[in-house]
Order: C-alpha cells, then structure tokens, then sequence
C-alpha cells in the first residue's frame, strides 16, 4: 500500500513538472516562434500558450523598437579628411519567423550591417555634406540599411548620425576658412555699399544741377548745421554758385578796363592833333 501511494505520488509528479512546462506566457510585446521536432509550426502569443514538452521548442522574439548604439568608426571622407562617426539606429521586428529563421542573432547581424553602411556612405561625400546635409545622410543610410533587412523581418525606422569627429588640425584649418569667409563677405558688403551710397550722390547731383533754388537751401541747412555744433574750427562751404558769380564781375570789370585802356590812346591822339 505504502509502495503504491509513493509511486502514484511521484507519477503525479512528473504530470504536473510535465504540465506546468507545457504551459508559458507571452507578454503583449513578445511573440513565440514555435519549432515541433526542429520544424517551424508557428508563431504564438501574446497571453496563455500550450506546447508539447521534449517535442516542441520556442524562440521569444522582441518586438519593441530597438535602440542600437553603432561604434565611432573611422572613415576618409571624399575630400580626403580623417573623420569619427558615430551613429544611432533605430528597428524593430515586424516578422518574427523570418528574424529567427533567416538569420543568426539578428542584433548582431543588424549592427553589424549598420558600420558597414555608415562607412560606405559617409566615405562618399565631402566633410561639409557631413556637418550641414545629416538629414539628407541620415535617410540614405536609412534607406539602405532597411532595404537589405528587410528579408530579416526587420523594419529599420530611423538612423541619426551622432558625431562628427575630426582632427585638431583640421579644426584650426577651417576656423582660418571660417574667418576668411566672413571677412570676403564683409569686404563685399562693404564695396556694394560704397557702390550704392555713390549711385543716390550721382541722383542727389543731377537733382540738385537741374533746379538751383534746391543747392541754395542744401546749402543754406549745411551752415544751420555748422551753426548748432560747438567747435573752435569752422569749415565755411562756398557754393560753386557763388565762385561762377564773381568770376563774372570780374570778367566784366577786365572787359571795362580792356576797354579804357583802348580808348586812352585815341583820345590822346586826338588832343595831340588839336
């Protein structure tokens, strides 16, 4: 009797040990990759699953996004610069079959993929692409990264370059660039003001040449502005208006005394023959 109550207990145990290993729980984010005898027979989950213990094995696969930090790699852009990148990789699992039966450790394999890419991609372009055009970088290598995934069952949402790594020599050679830049672009504002500033006096002076009364009063505002300012000097304007005016009195005074010299001697001609 005794002997028959411990063999029905231990056979009881062995049906729950046996039980309780058939019975697992897939949370929401997770989904079970079931194989029966090494065969694929299906992807299960979420909630309460049943498998068959000795005969059926699962994989549990992940299907949050996965944040993939990719290693600083070094690289020769095109313009021949030594340059550290270092990037961030975001994918997720959208088919659970394929990312456990079409490759191993698909981690591995998607980060491995990414260095490769960032490599080829960034070595392609010039260092002034890297530091002003990531957008643009940053979904190409996107695109390509998730083209070759996409048979892992692997969706790859977005690649973001992180740094841009270079030289200290390199930095100081494009701060001097940086500098002469600004000082082309200064020296250029500066020649099309000049140029502009000459284009509205040459207006001011065919405005002011054709009606004279405008000079007077230009000219008539400069002496109120010497007026209000306290200073020992004085710089008086003298209208050119002024100079042709006496320059006129002159001339007639040099004709009249041309003139009388002329006739000086005639008279005296005269007397002398009375």
């Amino acid at each position: 009797m005794t002997d028959n109550l411990i063999t029905f207990s231990a056979l009881l145990f062995i049906l729950l040990a046996v039980g309780a290993s058939a019975i697992r729980i897939v949370v929401e984010y997770e989904r079970v990759v079931v194989f029966t005898l090494g065969r694929f027979t299906g992807v299960k989950g979420p909630g309460l699953i049943f498998i068959i213990p000795f005969v059926q094995t699962l994989s549990r696969v992940d299907l949050r996004t996965i944040v993939l930090d990719v290693p600083t790699q070094d690289l020769i852009s095109r313009d021949n610069v030594s340059v550290h990148v270092n990037a961030v990789i975001y994918f997720k699992v959208v088919d659970p079959e394929r990312a456990i039966i079409q490759v191993e450790q698909f981690i591995d394999a998607t980060s491995q993929l990414a260095q490769t890419t960032l490599r080829s991609v960034l070595g392609k372009h010039e260092l002034d692409e890297m530091l002003t055009e990531r957008d643009k970088l940053n979904k190409d290598i996107q695109e390509i990264i998730d083209t070759q995934t996409t048979s892992w069952g692997i969706k790859v949402a977005n690649v973001e370059i992180k740094h841009v790594d270079i030289d200290e020599s390199m930095v100081r050679a494009m701060a001097k660039q940086a500098e002469a830049e600004r000082e082309r672009r200064a020296r250029v504002i500066n020649a099309e003001g000049e140029q502009q500033a000459a284009q509205k006096l040459l207006e001011a002076a065919e405005t002011l040449s054709g009606h004279p009364e405008a000079m007077q009063l230009r000219y008539l505002g400069a002496l109120g502005e010497i007026a209000g300012e306290r200073s020992s000097t004085i710089v008086f304007p003298f209208p050119v208006e002024f100079e042709k005016f006496f320059n006129g009195f002159a001339n007639q005074d040099s004709k009249k005394l041309a003139g009388n010299a002329a006739n000086e001697p005639t008279l005296s001609a005269g007397k002398s023959a009375g």
